[in-house]
Formats: structure tokens, C-alpha cells, sequence
């Protein structure tokens, strides 16, 4: 099982888990809350047979990964991505590619260290720009939603994970078509792996003001998002990237009908408009996605 040192708390080394699969132009996936690295394996299947090599990882306090009670922050998370770039010997032609929480942490990445190395970016559920409503920030969520949330876990993590969950599948209109009850099972199981206290502690992440790193991204940027997402509804989020110009040059796919975890129970879609993307050049971009089927809009050059 490999494993990076990010750190240490009191006697015991702070440990990421990974995993390093097949051979080509490489892509980090950076995984959402609460789930773990081999949420991905509907995006890894596909990139593997065309010629990817993937890398997945545990966040600290998920998955295999170990489940410190510290660091519980972007620029934490962003440092723990550079650590395993860094390990790897990743330093050409790197896509990064988060979910949900994830795309904090790509947001983050290239707002700090830049995007030397880095050629592409994808976003897909973005928590970006900024969650939180505040007087320069009228459009966000009240803080009163997250504190809520907070509460629920003190009080039952594991009641809150199934209503979580959900809401990041919308189970009443997935399943069975979309999800089955054992997917939906096996999600459960790995949330209730994850660190007491990093169920907690991330939901503060949540409200991590993205816009002083939004402008500093100067890679092209696909962003992919539900319309019936329930968790970061598209008009909060990705919508806000698009509409006020957030990011130089972003590309934005929505998937219709889709729920937060577009990555799971619409693959055929997220996966379309993702090797299109990582295929395609700047200048014919929206060509190439829409001969394969993807309705995109791109945003300002």
C-alpha cells in the first residue's frame, strides 16, 4: 500500500495513501467528502483505456490515508497535493481533477504554488468561489446552514452521513436506474471510516474564500456540474465562475438532470466531456466537445 509522510502529530507520522496506475500524460483525482480515492473508478476506467495514467489519493483523515486531528484547511490540503506532485516526480504536463471537495484543493494548488507543470484543470462540483454570505458575498449560503451541519455530526455522524448521502446522489430520483442500493451502501461504509473528527472539522473548509485564487489560474479549466445538485447547487457555484468571470479561461459542462456525484451516477457524460477536454487544444476546444457530444460553454479568453 504506498504511502507518503505529510507530516506528524505527537509520536505518529501523518500518512497519505495513494495509488499510481497505468502509463501516459498523468491526472491527479482529488476526491469529495466523504468519500475516498477509488470514488473515482468510473472517471479511472475510462482514462486508463485511453492512455492515462491515474493517480488517486486518500485525503488525510479518509480513506486508507491517517486521521490526524490537525490540518483541516485548504492550505493544509493544497500542501499535502504538492507533497505527493513533489514525491511522484509529477512536473510536466500534470492534470489536476477535483470533486466536490476536492476542487478546493485544485483552486488552492494553483492559487499558491502556481501551475508550472500543471497543464489542465478540472472542477467538477466546484465549491468555488467563496459558500459563505457575508456583505461582499450577498449570494452566498448563511453561516447558520454550516453550523447545522456541524450539529448534526456531534450529535450523530452516522445519521447524518445517510441524509448527506442522499443529497450527494439525490437517492430519491437515482435509484434504481442511476444507483443501486448496494453503490449507495458502499458509500456509507466508506464515510464511516472516515476520522470522527475530520467529518467534522471539514465542514469549516467548506466556507474557505476561493476569489484571490481564482484569477491567478492561468491553465484552461473544465468545470462539470449537476443542475439538480443539491449540495452545491450550480447558481452558488459553477454558475458564479461562468457568469462573473472568474476563471480566464473555463470551459463549463452541465450535465441535465444531474446530482452532485455526477462522477457516479452519470460517468457516460462526465467521462465524454472529460476526454474531450483533455484531447482538445485552446483554439478548437468547443469544436471538438461538441462533435463529441458535449454541450459546453467557455468563458472569457
Amino acid at each position: 500500500m504506498p504511502s507518503i509522510k505529510v507530516g506528524t502529530e505527537n509520536s505518529a507520522d501523518i500518512e497519505l495513501h495513494y495509488n499510481d496506475h497505468g502509463k501516459g500524460k498523468p491526472i491527479v483525482l482529488v476526491h469529495g467528502y466523504p468519500l475516498d480515492g477509488n470514488s473515482w473508478e468510473r472517471q479511472e476506467r475510462a482514462l486508463l483505456a485511453n492512455g492515462y495514467r491515474c493517480i488517486t489519493y486518500d485525503r488525510r483523515g479518509f480513506g486508507r490515508s491517517s486521521q490526524p486531528s490537525t490540518g483541516y484547511d485548504y492550505d493544509t490540503f493544497a500542501a499535502d497535493l504538492k507533497e505527493l506532485l513533489d514525491h511522484l516526480g509529477l512536473d510536466e504536463d500534470v492534470v489536476l481533477a477535483g470533486f466536490s471537495m476536492g476542487t478546493g484543493e485544485v483552486t488552492r494548488y494553483l492559487g499558491t504554488y502556481g501551475s508550472a507543470g500543471i497543464s489542465k484543470a478540472v472542477l467538477i462540483g466546484s465549491i468555488p468561489p467563496y459558500l459563505l454570505q457575508t456583505d461582499d458575498n450577498p449570494n452566498g449560503v448563511p453561516k447558520d446552514v454550516f453550523e447545522g451541519l456541524k450539529q448534526a455530526v456531534v450529535a450523530d455522524r452516522y445519521a447524518f452521513f445517510d441524509a448527506f448521502l442522499g443529497n450527494l446522489y439525490n437517492t430519491d430520483a437515482s435509484i434504481p436506474e442511476r444507483l443501486s442500493e448496494a453503490a449507495l451502501r458502499a458509500s456509507s461504509q466508506v464515510a464511516a471510516g472516515s476520522g470522527p473528527y475530520a467529518t467534522y472539522a471539514c465542514i469549516d473548509t467548506w466556507l474557505t474564500d476561493f476569489r484571490g485564487d481564482l484569477p491567478k489560474i492561468d491553465i484552461p479549466v473544465l468545470a462539470v456540474h449537476g443542475t439538480a445538485d443539491r449540495v452545491l447547487p450550480f447558481e452558488v457555484t459553477t454558475g458564479r465562475l461562468r457568469d462573473e468571470r472568474l476563471i480566464a479561461d473555463l470551459t463549463v459542462v452541465t450535465i441535465a438532470g444531474g446530482p452532485h456525484n455526477v462522477c457516479w451516477t452519470h460517468p457516460d457524460e462526465v467521462n465524454s466531456a472529460l476526454l474531450s477536454f483533455l484531447g482538445s487544444e485552446a483554439g478548437d476546444r468547443l469544436a471538438t466537445m461538441a462533435a463529441a457530444g458535449v454541450m459546453a460553454t467557455a468563458g472569457r479568453t
